[in-house]
């Protein structure tokens, strides 16, 4: 509470009605997150388009969003991210009341795809962020934007889970884009629009400070890190509830809670790690990350050897609470490279990297556990992130100052 008292008072009452548009729009959007299975499965005339149709629900909307996010910027950059923030609430709003009178899977397979290409609002909002506050704390800023998408997709499944206990599927996407026509309406409306030339006020200003004598981190290389922690990350997506069903012989509430510790964990760590990093220099940073990564090599490799479902779920927040200290931070630092008229580009290309990333370690992990079995999940997550390591070390060697500088 502490900590959340302090970002409202440092960035005013804007960040409020942000924190709570990105809270109640990313919630609206996991509702029928969890529960594409059940209705893809109802839907399916055969197993085989079950297994392709299970995985294009949620792959879709990354491609779309990853074919789509650096153009939204870009156009962010010349007419406003206000703007493309309320386009794509509004996106989201009507392909989510699209998708709830489609009856069969081509259909939803198709919306899912146009869904991501209209959406796109966490680089803008990221983008008119760094707007309003001058650019001052971005990783602060970052991290409290991520905790409302971890805290609100926690939410959101939740209610999505009561609303289809009690209503057709149908139900679930015409509540969330109701309620994503209304944020879109309230950003409209309430978002005051930033003054020309917003932004430069304090630029640089970041997770990093910038030295005259430090190097400047290629953005490619720090979107490729970037990428790699996140693919590492979405491995166990898809095959997560049935590791812990098979490999643990777990109820689905014990899972279900286990899944939401790794939330938990970067909810709660995430703005700590903003405040460690805060105006940090690039090779400080990255110094940290070779770290961070290490330390996730180790906490996934204890995972996926224990057999106790105690030390699981506790190794598993505390993999949220590494978490909490990567995208966040890396993303501030991407966009204190940046210049101040090209965040929505360099954002929205973030996000598109973020997407294919994403896209990637979903596809790899129901690949290899179709193959090799649930129990070679774990040692490619573990393997992934020591290619993140290497790749952080690597960074860091370049950019660290020389010795007396």
């Amino acid at each position: 509470m502490t900590n959340a008292s302090v970002a409202v008072r440092g960035f005013g009452p804007v960040f409020v009605l942000l924190f709570g548009l990105q809270f109640v729009s990313m919630g609206a959007m996991e509702m029928s997150g969890p529960f594409w299975p059940i209705q893809i499965k109802a839907l399916s005339p055969s197993d085989g388009v079950f297994g392709l149709a299970g995985v294009a629900v949620y792959v879709g909307p990354m491609i779309g969003m990853s074919l789509t996010s650096a153009l939204w910027g870009r156009i962010g950059d010349r007419y406003g991210n206000r703007l493309m923030m309320v386009r794509a609430l509004c996106g989201l709003a009507v392909t989510q009341l699209l998708v709830a009178i489609a009856q069969d899977v081509w259909t939803i397979m198709a919306l899912r795809f146009l869904q991501g290409a209209c959406a796109g609002y966490i680089a803008p909002a990221q983008a008119y962020g760094v707007q309003i506050t001058g650019g001052k704390d971005r990783a602060s800023l970052f991290a409290w934007l991520q905790v409302a998408t971890n805290v609100g997709s926690l939410g959101g499944a939740f209610l999505g889970g009561l609303i289809l206990d009690r209503f057709p599927f149908a139900a679930v996407n015409l509540t969330a884009g109701i309620i994503c026509a209304l944020c879109a309406a309230v950003a409209w409306s309430s978002l005051p629009v930033p003054a020309r030339g917003a932004g430069a006020a304090n630029p640089g200003n970041a997770t990093t400070a910038k030295p005259a004598t430090s190097t400047v981190v290629p953005i490619a290389a720090l979107l490729a890190l970037m990428g790699m922690l996140l693919a590492s990350r979405m491995v166990l997506q898809v095959p997560f509830s049935l590791y812990m069903t098979q490999v643990f012989g777990a109820p689905h509430w014990v899972a279900g809670l286990t899944y939401g510790l790794l939330a938990c964990g970067f909810v709660l760590a995430a703005p700590l790690w903003a405040r460690l990093f805060e105006n940090r220099s690039p090779s400080y940073v990255l110094g940290a990350h070779v770290l961070i990564s290490a330390a996730c090599v180790l906490v996934t490799y204890l995972a996926g050897g224990t057999g106790s479902v105690a030390v699981f779920a506790l190794l598993y927040f505390i993999w949220g609470a590494l978490l909490g200290g990567t995208t966040p931070v890396l993303l501030a630092l991407i966009s204190a490279t940046a210049i101040n008229d090209r965040q929505g580009s360099v954002l929205g290309l973030a996000q598109a990297s973020q997407q294919i990333a994403s896209a990637s370690g979903i596809i790899a992990g129901v690949g290899v556990t179709q193959f090799l079995g649930l129990e070679a999940a774990f040692p490619l997550v573990a393997t992934l992130y020591v290619l993140s390591c290497l790749s952080a070390l690597g960074i860091w060697l370049k950019t660290a100052p020389p010795k007396g500088s």
